[in-house]
């Protein structure tokens, strides 16, 4: 998948760049996740991958919100 290799700094950058919309500013809300995946990484809501579905992948522990170690996982799995 291009465009996924992005150093740790750059993943840092851009999470905090969305977290920092609304409520806590180390998590992602849905629709924070939303905006920061249609803007940075569209191709990854091809085909039967649907927001709702990647945020409960990436929610691990159910809080409703996203951490920067759960979307550094799912940006590990998908740069692979």
């Amino acid at each position: 998948m291009s465009g996924i290799k992005k150093s740790p700094e750059e993943l840092k950058q851009i999470f905090e760049k969305y977290a920092a919309k609304e409520g806590d500013p180390d998590q992602l809300c849905k629709e924070e996740l939303k905006l920061l995946i249609q803007a940075e990484f569209p191709q990854l809501l091809k085909g039967s991958t649907t927001l709702d579905a990647l945020f409960q992948e990436l929610d691990k522990n159910g809080d409703g919100e996203v951490s920067f170690e759960e979307f550094q996982a799912l940006v590990k799995k998908i740069a692979q």
